[in-house]
């Protein structure tokens, strides 16, 4: 994939806990395009999450630059959306509010009351919930809160979503069926998602490349670019053959890490 065909392009990307004089991340290159999704692989302490908050324009990189629609990011982007494992809703609010939540935020386009409330009720319906938007955080399950997390990621019609593990803590039905929404949303929205998850398996399930960072400093040890169709349960030997692969390659790099 060429850089102009990406609609965000990480290159050269170092990143250091502060007081540490060793890079954490080093030289990491990352390319994404629209209507696919990446996941992101590698042991904990690689630096994952921290490279999710560069990509998001939360953080700055010590080195390298990242670029949406080859315009350098200089802090939050109104079309990056951001989900983590904990769906961070406001107990106060609604559901409804919580999905409007933030769209009158600084760096967000001024809508009207009609845009606002359009695109409100486009994102919950896309999540399934028009049924509980006056419901309140406590009376919501766990699969209902993260689809409302990322009902609030989709009113802002985004260009890219990043995403820090949304489904780690779903019992694995509810994520199963998430994963399933995951992709509904990336064809519907026409938008690029990057998944960090330490789950193989959701990986090869929902991923068009799966990239996997290791070694100190982390950096790319493996990419596998994954062509089967979607829904991909029923590609058992096929993946269960690119599991091993991606499982071998880990392991490599984290024994690289001691």
């Amino acid at each position: 994939m060429l850089a102009n065909d990406a609609v965000l392009a990480a290159k050269g990307i170092g990143l250091r806990y502060p007081g540490q004089s060793a890079n954490l991340l080093s030289d990491f290159d990352l390319l994404l395009r629209r209507g696919e999704i990446v996941s992101l692989l590698g042991p904990s302490g690689v630096g994952k999450s921290s490279l999710l908050r560069v990509l998001a324009g939360l953080q700055q990189s010590i080195d390298g630059v990242v670029t949406i629609n080859q315009n350098p990011v200089q802090g939050v982007h109104p079309r990056v959306a951001i989900a983590f494992q904990d769906p961070s809703l406001l107990p106060w609010l609604t559901l409804e509010k919580n999905v409007a939540f933030g769209l009158d935020f600084k760096h967000q386009p001024k809508l009207s009351a009609a845009e606002r409330r359009a695109r409100v009720d486009v994102a919950i319906n896309e999540v399934g919930l028009s049924h509980a938007r006056s419901l309140y955080p406590s009376a919501l399950s766990g699969g209902m809160a993260q689809r409302t997390a990322l009902a609030r990621c989709l009113a802002r019609k985004p260009e890219i979503l990043l995403l820090d593990e949304p489904f780690g803590a779903l019992d694995e039905v509810t994520r199963s069926e998430m994963q399933q929404l995951l992709l509904k949303i990336v064809r519907d929205f026409d938008t690029a998602a990057l998944l960090i998850t330490h789950d193989i398996d959701e990986a090869l399930l929902v991923s068009d490349r799966i990239v996997l960072l290791g070694g100190g400093p982390a950096r790319e040890v493996g990419h596998w670019t994954i062509e089967l169709p979607k829904p991909r349960e029923d590609y058992v030997a096929e993946l269960g053959a690119l599991r091993v692969e991606v499982l071998t390659t880990l392991r490599r790099a984290m024994a690289r890490r001691h």
